[in-house]
């Protein structure tokens, strides 16, 4: 695989004073994880995983692990660290990132970024605004209002809590209603007034580059890698954390699909079928994401 492209990018970032983080994305099975890898020995130095899903260690599989083979040759960070019933969320992500970045800048100029989750990515490059971590009580308070009144009783309390967030923004999601009144009722602040969205100063270059593939060629890759996973022993791995489902880390494409062939609603073939059909749809996301930002430099492999 070939690295050329973006080579001398980084050479002229890392004659600068700053060192640079190089984030390596694209959609999902384009071959993100053997790039970086190439990239990371070329310059001598380490990965940051950016894939929200391979931080927890349970699935290992339906989120594609780097092997073992592939982290003894070079050093990934937040890959498994963490369990699926451990609360984790961007902003203490953005957070983790920036205590450890300094540590590894000291011993090399460039670091390497990658995963296809874009928010994430996007913390570390422009920041998010600093909210509180969820309190349980609040949580379960609010849980029970949306079992009980649904989506419609979220709204009405954020149009009296908050309700400049209530015209302006995504009141059908419930998830997103849910946070807003959890910083709301937490702080005492409409959440509204809590989120800037101004990019905030990185004291380290940046250099964005999104891998693509033809149509055709991601899809079949991707397709076969459902395969690969299925042969790999995902259906075990997802049984294993049936008991589990209802948790955020575990919506996910591969884990859900198959949490309904368990719960009696497909056929394993439909299952699978689904999680390629769901992967090809994510794939495309992904894509629309990277291509939103101008700060991406595609590269065709």
């Amino acid at each position: 695989m070939m690295i050329s492209p973006i080579l001398n990018s980084l050479t002229l970032q890392t004659s600068s004073n700053q060192p640079t983080l190089c984030v390596i994305t694209g959609p999902t099975a384009v071959g993100k994880t053997d790039f970086a890898i190439e990239l990371a020995l070329h310059f001598d130095t380490v990965i940051i995983s950016a894939d929200s899903r391979q931080f927890y260690r349970e699935m290992s599989i339906g989120t594609a692990f780097p092997t073992e083979e592939q982290q003894s040759k070079v050093k990934h960070y937040f890959i498994g660290h963490k369990s699926i019933q451990d609360y984790y969320s961007v902003s203490k992500y953005e957070q983790d990132v920036l205590e450890l970045l300094p540590s590894l800048f000291e011993q090399h100029p460039v670091v390497v970024m990658t995963g296809g989750s874009g928010l994430y990515i996007d913390a570390v490059c422009y920041g998010i605004d600093l909210l509180p971590d969820p309190d349980p009580v609040v949580r379960e308070e609010l849980t029970r209002v949306f079992e009980k009144e649904g989506v419609e009783g979220l709204r009405q309390r954020i149009k009296k809590l908050d309700p400049h967030y209530y015209q302006t923004s995504d009141i059908a999601n419930h998830k997103r209603l849910l946070r807003a009144l959890e910083v709301t009722i937490q702080t005492g602040i409409p959440y509204s007034q809590m989120i800037t969205g101004k990019a905030k100063e990185r004291n380290f270059n940046i250099q964005k580059f999104y891998l693509n593939r033809p149509r055709a060629e991601l899809f079949e890759r991707i397709n076969f890698r459902v395969d690969q996973m299925m042969q790999a022993g995902l259906l075990d791995e997802v049984q294993q954390l049936y008991s589990y489902k209802d948790l955020n880390a575990l919506n996910t494409v591969g884990y859900k699909e198959l949490f309904t062939y368990l719960d009696g609603k497909y056929s394993l073939e439909q299952a699978v079928e689904k999680i390629r059909v769901n992967t090809r749809r994510y794939a495309k996301r992904q894509l629309t994401w990277f291509k939103r930002d101008s700060s991406y430099h595609e590269v065709k492999i």
